[in-house]
């Protein structure tokens, strides 16, 4: 286990595990590694733009975890909590908990709670049938988050997060925000704060973990 630093000195720390262990990678594994630790860097590198740290700290998550991407978004978000799922089971030292719990609990509660983040609002916003109730939606999903969180249950808490940062991450990434924009700053300020010390724990646990199926990478290196 690597001991937790702040994010931005996360990179130079995994990359040498990396080469130190990749040898015992399966091939599926070492370029999901290799991929997301790449991407990682890159993001570290970017401390005076929060919204292109934000698109690469999402690149770096899709390199680690992403399977089919050809599947619907409600697929991929149900594949959010199976990945936290497994993290956590092999999180041995609990730094997940402790960054859901103890270093970002403002930060995720804010995130939770914000409409223009929950997509069932811009479902109705753009006159999709069958969300009228968005608020009723919002509602149930934060008392489905208290439940979460008076029973200590970081995978759901993970799995709520991940699904409001999607939203974030189809505004920017589909045109939906404006560049460095004042509306939707503290959410892309906390989204990638959260990613950014999330991000370098999910890696290391893989590569503890190399026995573990993580899946095989859609874009496979091709000769």
């Amino acid at each position: 286990m690597i001991t937790p630093v702040p994010a931005k000195r996360m990179f130079n720390t995994l990359k040498a595990k990396q080469r130190a262990v990749r040898a015992g990678f399966p091939e599926a594994l070492g370029l999901r590694v290799h991929r997301a630790v790449s991407w990682l860097g890159r993001a570290e590198k970017e401390e005076g733009d929060a919204d292109v740290r934000f698109i690469l700290l999402w690149v770096a998550f899709n390199s680690a975890y992403a399977g089919d991407l050809t599947s619907e978004a409600d697929n991929e978000r149900g594949a959010f909590k199976t990945y936290f799922e497994v993290l956590i089971a092999l999180d041995h030292d609990e730094r997940i908990f402790s960054a859901v719990w103890d270093r970002f609990p403002k930060e995720i509660r804010v995130l939770l709670a914000n409409k223009y983040l929950f997509a069932p609002f811009w479902s109705h916003q753009n006159g999709e049938p069958g969300y009228d109730n968005w608020a009723e939606r919002l509602t149930a999903s934060q008392k489905a988050t208290a439940t979460a969180l008076d029973r200590g249950d970081t995978a759901t808490i993970l799995s709520i997060v991940f699904d409001r940062l999607y939203v974030l991450r189809n505004q920017l990434i589909h045109g939906g925000a404006t560049w460095n924009g004042e509306v939707n700053r503290y959410q892309v300020n906390d989204g990638a704060a959260v990613m950014g010390w999330l991000l370098p724990v999910f890696i290391d646990i893989m590569m503890d973990n190399p026995a573990q199926d993580w899946g095989k990478p859609f874009y496979p290196v091709v000769d």
